[in-house]
C-alpha cells in the first residue's frame, strides 16, 4: 500500500522508500531471530545518519553481511572487514562493520545458552506492543525507561551500538510500540492487530 492520499507520520516525507517502509514495515510486531538482528544491524548503522541513507543501503547490507544470517556474519575475518569497508553499499565505518560481526558471536552466544534476542527484546515490554496515542511527532519520545533497561542488558551482554536511543528506535521499528501518530492511517490498523 503507497496511496499518495493517506495521512502518514509526519517523518516519513514524499520519498516512495521511505513510504513504502512507512506503510509495510515500521511498527508491524516481528519477531523473527534474523529480522531483529537486521534491524538491530541498521539502526546501530544509523546513528548519525538519516534512515533514508540507512533504507538506500539496505540491499547492499543485506548482501554484504550474507542475509543477516547471525552464523555466517559471526566467522567474518579481519579480510573480510577490509574488503566491507570498502564496500560503497554499506556505510563504511569500521567500529559499526566490527560491532556487527561482535553482535552476530553475541547473539550465537545467546543462543547456545538456550536464549533467543526475539524473548529478550520482547521482555521488556511483556511480549506486548505497547499502543502509545501520540497527536504528533513533536511528542513522540527518543527514548524510555524500557529502552534504557534494554540498553544496559544488551551492553552487558556484549552488544555494541545500542545505546538507548538505538534500542528505541529498533522497538518502534518492530513494532514493540506503536508510535504511528494517531492521524496516521497506519495506527488503528497496528492498534487493532496489537491487541491479539
Amino acid at each position: 500500500m503507497n496511496d499518495d492520499t493517506q495521512v502518514r507520520c509526519a517523518w516519513c516525507g514524499s520519498d516512495p522508500l521511505y513510504r513504502a517502509y512507512h506503510d509495510q514495515e515500521w511498527g508491524v510486531p516481528n519477531r523473527d531471530e534474523r529480522h531483529l538482528f537486521e534491524m538491530l544491524t541498521l539502526e546501530g548503522a544509523q546513528a548519525g545518519l538519516s534512515w533514508l541513507t540507512i533504507l538506500r543501503k539496505r540491499e547492499g547490507y543485506r548482501q554484504a553481511f550474507a542475509g543477516f544470517h547471525p552464523q555466517t556474519v559471526a566467522r567474518f575475518d579481519a579480510v573480510r572487514v577490509a574488503a566491507l569497508l570498502a564496500d560503497p553499499g554499506i556505510v563504511r565505518n569500521r567500529l559499526k562493520v566490527e560491532s556487527t560481526v561482535s553482535n552476530a558471536q553475541v547473539l550465537l552466544a545467546l543462543h547456545e545458552r538456550g536464549q533467543t534476542l526475539s524473548a529478550l527484546l520482547w521482555g521488556f515490554v511483556d511480549g506486548v506492543p505497547r499502543q502509545n496515542t501520540w497527536a504528533s511527532l513533536a511528542q513522540v519520545p527518543a527514548k524510555t525507561p524500557e529502552s534504557d533497561r534494554m540498553s544496559r542488558e544488551l551492553k552487558r551482554l556484549g552488544f555494541r551500538f545500542v545505546g538507548s536511543t538505538i534500542c528505541y528506535a529498533l522497538m518502534q521499528a518492530v513494532g514493540m510500540v506503536n508510535d504511528h501518530t494517531i492521524d496516521c492511517f497506519r495506527h488503528p490498523l497496528l492498534a487493532a492487530s496489537g491487541a491479539r
